[in-house]
């Protein structure tokens, strides 16, 4: 307890007392900003649109896979931020971009007293909360308290369809049922839910089971997450790479399948490049305005741990400095370890890539495997074919002749920012082809039940915090 995380976390450095910029440049050579690709990017290309907030180690379960390592519910953390330094971390997260989605999670969340605080801080603040729970101590009075603070959801995390399955990997027996019973507090109070999975060795051929009783459940979303073993994931063994690439493949179709619930897989960037090889025109790309794609660690992605070290994401204990002693705006804004990752200088075959900007590979594999987070992702099958870079749609103003009237531009400002260009594109296109001049609020709503059935927005499009 109270120990930073180290710059660097693997053995050959031992004792070696370095600066942090001497040993970043053990992997990377320095550009100067003139540098730089001339690609379009713009400083709003690197905002923040995810941050991961774990706030506690504290938890209520014993999970074989956490990369917190995380302690028991009352072991507790005597160096987390306090709930005053929650709320100044916050307000500096807004200065970078106030449109961003907040996480936030642990451990378990809902096991640290003063959570709901610091989520209706956020929310008062206008950003896109949700929380990531194993789901056991939602009950009616929780899921009705979360509505009302203006929480946008909750991700559930399940593993496996068969109880016994599920609770051994989690460590608790009665953790499925409690899972399901905090599903169903969450419908009964209108709180959405999304499932999250975690594909291992012991249940990835669960995953159409999974999908299905995800969509029959009435989950909004899926997230299938792909393991980097760190912290008690250490002991255990990852799919292959043939694993990796037939379920990667599997979930590229199944968003064709259910058109009502986003599927989705998570720290698999080349997710991205087979959903390209299916579609060039596909809405999972950075290709056509999608900024959700590809590895998001130090670009659009960051992770707060319990005692306030920044990384790139939660399987990279790589820190750029701790939010106690630096504030975000500057840690995101000017770190040498988060500029790394901006224009990076990828090796092996990720960097001769043609699809290195719209997948990148993940940073973390080799990062965790031998310290160098700029080598190429050694769970990629691909073999890079040559020729052009496929060109990514960064967020750069386009001329259009297509007007928003107010309220429309007002809800197209609500979307979450990685999401918002590939929307605006999405709706000025379909407006373009019926001959639609002005886009009103009713238009975008007709093209969101198209798209996702009839049901509630899957956005909270409420104003509160808004200003």
């Amino acid at each position: 307890m109270g120990k930073s995380l180290p710059v660097l976390n693997f053995p050959f450095l031992g004792d070696k007392l370095e600066s942090l910029q001497q040993q970043i440049s053990k992997f990377i050579s320095p550009t100067s900003p003139s540098a730089a690709p001339n690609d379009g990017r713009t400083v709003d290309d690197f905002k923040p649109y995810l941050v991961a907030l774990n706030l506690t180690k504290r938890c209520n379960l014993k999970c074989d896979h956490c990369y917190l390592d995380a302690t028991t519910k009352a072991g507790g953390g005597s160096d987390e931020l306090s709930t005053e330094e929650c709320f100044r971390l916050i307000d500096q997260i807004a200065e970078v971009n106030k449109g961003c989605l907040l996480v936030i999670t642990g451990g378990e969340p809902l096991v640290r007293p003063d959570i709901l605080d610091i989520a209706r801080h956020a929310v008062g603040l206008g950003f896109i909360v949700v929380f990531g729970t194993n789901g056991m101590l939602i009950n009616d009075r929780m899921a009705k308290t979360l509505v009302e603070i203006g929480v946008m959801g909750v991700g559930i995390s399940i593993d496996s369809l068969d109880p016994d399955k599920h609770d051994k990997f989690r460590g608790v027996p009665g953790a499925f049922a409690s899972a399901l019973a905090g599903i169903e507090a969450c419908k009964r109070n209108g709180l959405q839910f999304q499932v999250h999975f975690s594909a291992q060795p012991m249940n990835y051929q669960e995953l159409p089971a999974v999908v299905e009783w995800a969509h029959t459940l009435g989950a909004r979303v899926l997230n299938v997450f792909f393991m980097v073993c760190t912290g008690r994931g250490e002991e255990l063994t990852d799919i292959t790479p043939q694993q990796y690439e037939e379920v990667l493949g599997y979930l590229v179709d199944c968003q064709d399948q259910y058109k009502d619930m986003l599927v989705r897989a998570r720290c698999a960037p080349h997710f991205k490049r087979l959903a390209y090889e299916k579609d060039p025109n596909s809405p999972l790309t950075k290709a056509t305005g999608y900024m959700g794609g590809g590895c998001l660690a130090g670009t659009n992605y960051a992770r707060v741990t319990p005692n306030g070290e920044l990384t790139p994401c939660p399987y990279m204990p790589l820190s750029a400095g701790n939010v106690r002693e630096t504030s975000f705006v500057d840690l995101w804004e000017r770190s040498d370890v988060f500029n790394s990752f901006r224009y990076p200088q990828l090796k092996g075959k990720c960097g001769d890539c043609e699809y290195t900007d719209i997948c990148g590979g993940c940073r973390a594999r080799p990062y965790v495997d031998h310290g160098d987070w700029l080598d190429e992702d050694q769970w990629c099958l691909y073999t890079p074919k040559g020729g052009d870079k496929i060109k990514v749609a960064f967020n750069t103003p386009e001329e259009t002749d297509i007007a928003w009237d107010e309220a429309s531009a007002l809800r197209l400002s609500r979307i979450p920012y990685f999401l918002r260009a590939m929307v605006k594109k999405g709706v000025e296109r379909h407006a373009r082809e019926t001959g639609i001049a002005m886009i009103t609020v009713e238009l975008m709503e007709e093209l969101r039940k198209k798209r996702f059935g009839n049901d509630a927005p899957v956005f909270n499009f409420d104003m509160r915090g808004k200003d």
